[in-house]
C-alpha cells in the first residue's frame, strides 16, 4: 500500500496476498495443461494469455467506466464532488484520482484503476440527488480507501483468470485447437479442458468473492476512521440500500454485472444474496461493524 493517511488493514493485506498466490497456481497450472494439450502450438498459449493479461490490466478501469456510464467531469461541471474528493485528498495526503459521474438513477459510487495515479472514481446521478454532504464524503472515502489500498488492482488480476479459462475454452471448442490428435484423443480433450476450465472458474471466483467481501468491510471501516464520521457512512448504506427497491428492474439488472465494484449492491427483485456467492458483507454486517467503530470512537 502507498503511504496514504489511511489507516492500513493487515488481514487486508494478508487476504489479498493470500488469493494472490492461490489465483496463480490455478493460473499456472491452467495454462500448464493449455500448453501440454495444445503440443506444438504452445506458443499461441502463451501469446494469448499474455495478451489478453495486459489488456486486462491495462484497460481494465477505462473498459469498467465505459460500460458503467461515467464521463469525467471537471470542477465546474460538478464543483461539490469535485470539493468533496478535495478535501478527502487533503486529507488522507493521497493523489487526486479523476472524477466521474454516471447518468443513472441507480444510487451507487465506485472506484477503479491499477494505481493511485491512474484511479477513477465515480459518483452516480442518482447518489449524488439523494445523498447529503457529509453521508457522500462517507462514501467517497469509502471508495478512496479501495484506491489507496490497491484491491481494486488485486481484484482485477484476481478476476482475470476466470474470464480467461471460459474465454480460452470456447476459442478451442470452436476453432478445434484440440482436435488435431487422434479420434480418442480429441474425445478426452472435448471433455477434459472444459471440465478443467469449470474448475478454476469456480475456484476463482470463490476466491474472488471471499476477498470482495472482506474489503468492502475494511473500506469502511479505514473511510469511516477517515472522516471520524461512522455514522454519516451507515446512514449513506441505509439510504442507499433502501432506495434500490425503488429503482426500475430494468436498470438494476443492466448494473448488477459490475456489483463487485460498487459501493452496495445493485439487485433486481427476486435477485439471490447468498453468503456463498455475493460480493458484499450484508447491510446489517456493515452497519453492525460501523456502529461498533463509533462506539469505539465516542460518537
Amino acid at each position: 500500500m502507498a503511504r496514504t493517511r489511511y489507516a492500513p488493514d493487515r488481514g487486508l493485506t494478508r487476504r489479498m496476498v493470500l488469493t494472490m498466490f492461490l489465483i496463480g497456481l490455478l493460473y499456472v497450472i491452467f495454462v500448464g495443461v493449455l500448453v501440454a494439450a495444445l503440443g506444438k502450438a504452445w506458443p499461441l498459449v502463451v501469446v494469448l494469455v499474455g495478451g489478453l493479461f495486459a489488456a486486462q490490466f491495462w484497460f481494465s478501469d477505462r473498459i469498467a467506466a465505459f460500460s458503467m456510464g461515467a464521463r469525467e467531469v471537471t470542477p465546474e461541471q460538478a464543483p461539490e464532488l469535485h470539493g468533496a474528493v478535495d478535501r478527502l485528498c487533503a486529507l488522507a495526503d493521497m493523489p487526486k484520482p479523476k472524477v466521474a459521474i454516471a447518468d443513472t438513477d441507480v444510487p451507487n459510487a465506485f472506484a477503479t484503476g491499477r494505481s493511485q495515479k491512474k484511479s477513477l472514481v465515480c459518483a452516480t446521478t442518482g447518489l449524488l440527488r439523494r445523498l447529503e454532504p457529509d453521508e457522500l464524503e462517507g462514501v467517497l472515502a469509502h471508495e478512496l480507501s479501495h484506491v489507496a489500498h490497491r484491491d481494486v488492482a488485486v481484484m482485477t488480476v484476481a478476476a482475470f483468470l476466470g474470464v480467461l479459462a471460459g474465454l480460452i475454452t470456447r476459442m478451442a471448442l470452436w476453432t478445434g485447437l484440440f482436435g488435431r490428435g487422434g479420434r480418442n484423443n480429441q474425445n478426452v480433450l472435448l471433455l477434459l479442458i472444459p471440465l478443467i476450465s469449470a474448475v478454476v472458474y469456480v475456484i476463482s471466483f470463490l476466491l474472488t468473492r471471499l476477498l470482495s467481501r472482506y474489503r468492502e468491510l475494511s473500506a469502511d471501516r479505514t473511510g469511516a476512521l477517515l472522516t471520524g464520521r461512522p455514522s454519516a457512512l451507515a446512514s449513506a448504506l441505509t439510504k442507499v440500500s433502501g432506495q434500490m427497491s425503488r429503482i426500475p428492474t430494468r436498470d438494476l439488472r443492466q448494473a448488477e454485472p459490475f456489483n463487485a465494484f460498487f459501493f452496495a449492491p445493485a439487485l433486481s427483485p427476486g435477485a439471490s444474496l447468498s453468503r456463498l456467492f455475493s460480493s458484499h458483507p450484508t447491510l446489517e454486517q456493515r452497519l453492525d461493524r460501523l456502529a461498533k467503530l463509533s462506539t469505539e470512537l465516542g460518537g
